[in-house]
């Protein structure tokens, strides 16, 4: 399954206005969609990871997948990093809405078997800012595709952050719109915590979690 020929229909898909507000790169014109434009109406959490990661913490991580898909809870990312990954089959699994970001064009992209059930389930939506010409991903535009994902979330979990690495970098934008991140209370996580970001447990983590979805998920 190739994507080819995708029009951009911002007129069907109704996207927050931090958009605006927080990237001076975005614009409205150059969205373009595959699957159920309908998921983009719901609240969202963005799950984020650094590359490298603890090994406690990314059983943490594997389980909160867990606990997001068995709630319903519609989760967007890049998924891009090894524990991004994990999470996304996690998340593929199961039955709630999922939007993904790549940090690329959709036009001419190829997409995975994976990926061809839930969206012809229509509870998997593709999201992509980037022009036709970006078809190949670049660190640059991972950046500013994670942006966008952080951008569009109600709730964010950073579960792990390298010290001085792009997620950092990623935590202080986000902390910066006066959005709430939250992540793992863990020793690991102490210098997300010192930036601004709120620690949580396991145990509290969905219950933290379902006020920032409240009205839209059940």
């Amino acid at each position: 399954m190739k994507v080819s020929a995708l029009q951009t229909r911002p007129d069907q898909i109704r996207l927050s206005t931090d958009l605006e507000n927080h990237l001076d790169w975005y614009s409205a014109n150059k969205l373009a969609t595959l699957g159920n434009a309908q998921i983009a109406d719901a609240k969202r959490v963005a799950l984020f990871c650094s590359k490298k990661c603890p090994g406690t913490l990314i059983i943490k991580t594997h389980d909160l997948a867990h606990t997001l898909r068995d709630a319903g809870i519609t989760v967007i990312g890049g998924f891009h990093s090894p524990v991004e990954e994990e999470c996304l089959n996690v998340l593929l699994k199961g039955g709630q809405p999922l939007i993904i970001c790549p940090a690329r064009s959709l036009d001419g992209m190829r997409i995975p078997a994976a990926w061809r059930k839930p969206i012809e389930q229509g509870r998997l939506l593709l999201l992509s800012p980037f022009e036709k010409k970006h078809r190949r991903a670049t660190a640059d535009l991972a950046q500013k595709r994670n942006e966008f994902v952080a951008a569009l979330a109600d709730a964010v979990f950073i579960a792990y952050a390298a010290s001085g690495g792009s997620t950092e970098l990623l935590c202080k934008t986000i902390l910066s719109w006066s959005k709430i991140v939250l992540t793992f209370e863990h020793l690991e996580n102490a210098p997300l915590v010192g930036l601004g970001a709120k620690p949580l447990t396991m145990d509290s983590a969905l219950r933290e979690i379902r006020p920032l979805i409240a009205h839209t998920e059940s």
